[in-house]
């Protein structure tokens, strides 16, 4: 998809607020659909398990709600925040710190989810020309229109020397709702989450939290949930979730390999169909 200049009447309202707002803006793809709140995601480029399953599972419970996805197409927490987005079905946008043509698009590595994003009806968005190449002192000035184009930013994880921090302190100066995942005592990855938590940040342990700050009122649970459409062994897999079980129960059903059975599991967790609690698996 082509590469066009936004025109001033096109810029986001809230990029115009904050200081020293972007002058000019190229974007490539989709802008989310009026409305939509964004949710911008950071974190630690040195992405641990347990900050890639945080990410995944606060976004996959999102799907259906009218909220996009905000993050630097860096490696790490933002790669992971775009991924999961692109899984549960909601709209995404990558800013990353280069202009926005294949050839110069930072990082490399991501180019491939660049397309992915734009394939889906996602956006990229960058104040630098096309051609421009990133350089180091790019990225914080980058970081200001992830965080002034947020209704709320989301803090996953963030070490001592993390520049996530930064992007973290900026929320606050821009009058943005911060969000922070909570992580294990003497986790290094804990600093800047537990930093805010103290200083008054909001501690987001499930999707409802999210929703919470986001001011979007969470869908009506009822007892007559009319089932997805699903195939296979996906279909299989939600059908014994009726009832919580054991992933060795799951198992030992046999209605089809382990392997594409754990995967079914993990796709249907990723689509926020069913949950894992205290070692059970269960409808959501």
């Amino acid at each position: 998809m082509e590469i066009r200049e936004l025109v001033r009447e096109e810029l986001p309202e809230q990029l115009l607020e904050i200081p020293q707002p972007p002058e000019r803006l190229w974007l490539r793809g989709s802008l989310p659909n009026r409305g939509e709140r964004l949710l911008t995601v950071v974190g630690s480029r040195a992405m641990t398990s347990y900050g890639r399953e945080a990410c995944e599972k606060l976004i996959a419970g999102l799907a259906g709600y009218p909220v996009s996805i905000v993050s630097g197409l860096a490696l790490g927490i933002d790669t992971c925040a775009h991924k999961a987005a692109l899984a549960a079905g909601l709209h995404t946008i990558a800013i990353p710190g280069s202009g926005l043509d294949d050839s110069v698009l930072y990082p490399r590595s991501n180019r491939a989810l660049a397309n992915d994003i734009v394939k889906a009806g996602g956006a990229l968005i960058s104040e630098h020309e096309p051609l421009y190449a990133a350089r180091a002192y790019d990225f914080p000035s980058r970081n200001r229109l992830m965080v002034g184009l947020a209704d709320a930013v989301l803090v996953i994880e963030a070490g001592p020397k993390s520049g996530t921090l930064i992007t973290a302190r900026l929320a606050s100066e821009y009058n943005r709702e911060l969000l922070c995942v909570p992580h294990r005592i003497g986790d290094p990855h804990a600093f800047g989450p537990h930093l805010f938590i103290r200083l008054g940040a909001a501690l987001v342990s499930e999707p409802l939290h999210i929703l919470e700050a986001l001011k979007i009122p969470p869908r009506e649970e009822t007892e007559t949930t009319s089932a997805p459409r699903l195939e296979g062994i996906e279909h299989e897999v939600w059908t014994q979730l009726a009832e919580s079980k054991t992933r060795d129960e799951i198992l030992r059903a046999g209605f089809g390999d382990p392997g594409e059975v754990l995967t079914a599991l993990v796709t249907l967790e990723l689509r926020g169909l069913i949950t894992e609690e205290f070692g059970a698996w269960r409808r959501t």
